[in-house]
């Protein structure tokens, strides 16, 4: 524990409002993941996105996700990179 990173980000969603509008928030999802991996320097599967970050890309449903997202992810020493709201 006395090893993990801890960075607030503001994630961009533009990517989102590129896809169909029957699928812009499962895009908004993949580029949570996406940023995190690039920042965070993992893979995939060792992202855990937090059910409060799910339910705040989904609060406008399917077709309109919001334009940005402040999130705070933190790295523990297994590589493992938890996202969840920032504060």
């Amino acid at each position: 524990m006395a090893d993990e990173v801890s960075r607030i980000m503001v994630i961009p969603l533009r990517g989102a409002r590129l896809a169909p509008r029957s699928r812009r928030t499962e895009r908004a999802v993949k580029e949570v993941r996406a940023a995190i991996m690039r920042h965070m320097k993992v893979d995939a599967e060792h992202v855990w996105i937090d059910k409060t970050v799910n339910e705040k890309l989904w609060e406008n449903g399917i077709r309109n996700p919001p334009s940005k997202i402040t999130v705070k992810a933190v790295k523990f020493d297994d590589g493992l990179v938890e996202v969840s709201l920032s504060e």
